[in-house]
């Protein structure tokens, strides 16, 4: 542990470069930059809240942050993993040539985006205030959601980084299974209507679906779920453990496949 903790060391100053690349790299020749990062998440909700809250005249009057607080969850786990799939692929040139850890590469995607998100927060923080929600101390507890989805994005992205190695399609049957994840996540529908409680099993199957749920209670001013708590733990250090695992295992492998 020691060792890999000296490793990691090492590198830690590469990795805030790669951290910092990323970021620029995404908003390079937009006029709008990071501001965009505010606005995307803005037109969705408003989108959305329009959908269903104006023509299927569902949910309240806080219902745009309802919409929010899953969007942004939904957007950064789906951001995250797609670009540490592609990290290893995508330096393969540095890879073959100069000697560095290659988890930093997938490590360096998933924080990059990371940092956009919390940028991103800012949205949600002024929402709360427009649609008055109450901010009471249970308002702490949302680090404990974020702490969450990032080891959740990170041991799927070490999965996805492995895998996107030796089979190229990969990349395009994630995106199938992030479109069912969106609709399992119970980003603009709420689950108190009856109609889903013989549905509920499928959304606890959804490693995501937990996490907003307690990001939502956080939010909100509730007590997390316990029960979702639990669930959204062994998720995400189960796929971390796991994700770790297989990297490692593989890792001397991409050379020959990149």
């Amino acid at each position: 542990m020691k060792k890999v903790w000296n490793n990691f060391n090492k590198y830690r100053f590469l990795l805030g470069e790669l951290v910092k690349k990323d970021i620029k790299l995404k908003y390079r020749r937009s006029y709008l930059g990071i501001i965009w990062t505010l606005l995307e998440p803005l037109l969705t909700t408003a989108v959305l809240t329009f959908v269903f809250s104006g023509l299927y005249e569902k949910g309240g009057a806080t219902f745009p942050v309802y919409i929010l607080t899953g969007r942004l969850m939904y957007t950064f786990f789906s951001n995250s993993t797609k670009a540490a799939m592609k990290s290893i692929r995508s330096n393969s040139a540095m890879i073959k040539k100069v000697y560095v850890p290659k988890y930093i590469y997938p490590l360096s995607s998933i924080l990059s985006n990371f940092v956009i998100f919390l940028i991103s927060l800012i949205i949600l923080i002024a929402a709360t205030f427009v649609f008055k929600v109450p901010i009471t101390i249970y308002i702490l507890q949302v680090f404990v959601p974020l702490f969450l989805v990032l080891v959740l994005s990170m041991g799927l992205g070490m999965i996805l980084a492995t895998m996107a190695v030796f089979f190229r399609d990969l990349e395009y049957l994630w995106g199938v299974v992030l479109m069912l994840v969106m609709y399992t996540s119970a980003i603009f529908y709420e689950i108190t209507n009856p109609k889903f409680a013989d549905k509920v099993w499928l959304l606890q199957i959804n490693p995501l679906y937990n996490i907003i749920v307690n990001f939502r209670d956080a939010v909100f001013g509730v007590p997390l779920n316990q029960d979702a708590l639990i669930i959204s733990i062994a998720y995400s250090f189960g796929t971390l453990f796991i994700g770790v695992l297989l990297f490692y295992k593989q890792q001397d492998k991409f050379i020959l496949n990149i």
